[in-house]
């Protein structure tokens, strides 16, 4: 894959055209390219835009993309955020420019995605063992030697149908052991023992390459700074015993591999701790929510509650809603709802309305329920607002907030929109 794909590929969709597509755009922009539309530089409140409409702060998105830039860097850490989080080739692109190594992914889709935009590094936190998908990873790696890819192993079984599926391949697949969070957890491994044994599996697969460990902290049962820490330091002690026992004589690297983006302190604590192994360690976190944050969940268990003196990540996310009823004075409903807003961990929180050009705090303003189109809001006495009123909410997780939108504008703090983001799920 030519190295200017990714520039050729991210101009493409600038000429993409405006259309039914892409819900809450003017509807007097059809036609005009997305390039097009950016150039006007159109008025989120004033210039067209219909609710709901969802819209990302560029001035925040920028700020979060540069703490987590530092961040990385302070503590010596490689970046690899989770694409699956946004799924926009745009950021993907702008976190590289802020120092991220590559990129994680969860499935072969977005893998596709990345590759359809350039992306030259992809870290794959899955085991995988389709075999339409592994023989498209081979002929990628066969066609361009500048594409690193990386994914788990946590199955002997695993192992097999992968070296099956990659039989011919003229490159090795690059593989880590996943390590469980324990009992009970998501995927992994869960002994050291078992541990060995996929990596012994590793070691006869003709096609497979060890080059780590890794694992997702977020996964520890009841996790609390002593559960998660003493997870993160059984992955190190594996990553210490497997290269003492010589299982990554093949690699240059060795990769250890964490991070969600609730224990990030955590891992860049005990990642500091990691020992002098035989070659060097590639440090690889994988925090993806932080390009958004969020206004709920993760602004509750961001690390940087934990240690401020590191930095702050801010909520770039507000949808935009109009007020389409109000049948008594408790209560109220706003044109959006499960079809448009995150509502999987929490519902959406009112923080302004707009009327007449003025903005005011969302005072007495309350979601209650969310239907398909319709936020349900409690309004107390003093609650102003009225029908035709936009009411700015604040979002929780974001993963579940980009999905739903496949144009976004981002718009500086007055509402000018300096661009658009294409999200593909």
């Amino acid at each position: 894959m030519p190295r200017d794909t990714g520039t050729e590929a991210l101009a493409r969709l600038a000429e993409e055209r405006v259309d039914h597509r892409f819900k809450g755009l003017p509807p007097d922009a059809t036609g005009l390219t997305v390039a097009e539309l950016a150039a006007q530089r159109r008025n989120l409140f004033t210039d067209g835009f219909t609710t709901p409409v969802l819209a990302l702060s560029a001035e925040r998105l920028e700020h979060n993309l540069q703490v987590m830039e530092t961040y990385a860097a302070r503590h010596g850490l490689a970046f690899a955020p989770h694409g699956k989080t946004s799924m926009a080739p745009q950021l993907f692109h702008r976190q590289i420019e802020h120092g991220a190594w590559g990129i994680t992914l969860a499935v072969p889709h977005q893998v596709w995605v990345a590759r359809a935009f350039g992306i030259q590094r992809i870290f794959l936190a899955n085991e995988l063992v389709d075999p339409a998908a592994l023989r498209r990873i081979a002929a990628d790696l066969a066609a361009d030697p500048g594409f690193r890819f990386v994914c788990y192993v946590d199955s002997v079984r695993g192992v097999e149908l992968m070296d099956a599926a990659l039989r011919g391949a003229a490159r090795p697949v690059d593989v880590v052991v996943e390590l469980a969070g324990g009992e009970g957890a998501r995927t992994g491994v869960r002994t050291e023992v078992e541990c060995a044994a996929v990596a012994d599996a590793v070691a006869g697969a003709e096609h497979l390459r060890l080059v780590g460990v890794a694992g997702y902290e977020g996964e520890v049962p009841a996790a609390d700074p002593e559960r998660v820490t003493a997870y993160l330091r059984r992955l190190t002690a594996l990553a210490a015993g497997f290269d003492k026992d010589g299982r990554f004589a093949g690699t240059d690297e060795i990769v250890v591999s964490a991070g969600g983006s609730a224990w990030f302190d955590a891992v860049a604590d005990v990642f500091a701790d990691i020992p002098a192994l035989s070659r060097p360690v590639l440090k690889l976190l994988r925090s993806g929510a932080y390009v958004s944050h969020d206004d709920v969940h993760y602004s509750r268990l961001t690390p940087f509650n934990r240690v401020p003196e590191e930095g702050a990540l801010e909520p770039a996310f507000r949808l935009w809603a109009q007020v389409v009823s109000r049948p008594s004075d408790e209560q109220a409903f706003a044109n959006a709802g499960k079809r448009d807003a995150a509502y999987d961990l929490d519902r959406p929180v009112a923080h302004v309305v707009r009327r007449d050009g003025t903005e005011r705090p969302a005072a007495g303003i309350e979601v209650t329920a969310l239907s398909d189109q319709h936020l349900w809001l409690r309004t107390a006495p003093e609650a102003d607002v009225a029908v035709g009123d936009w009411v700015g909410f604040g979002l929780s997780h974001p993963c579940t907030s980009f999905d739903k939108w496949q144009m976004i504008p981002v718009a500086e703090a007055d509402g000018t929109v300096v661009d658009y983001v294409r999200t593909f799920f």
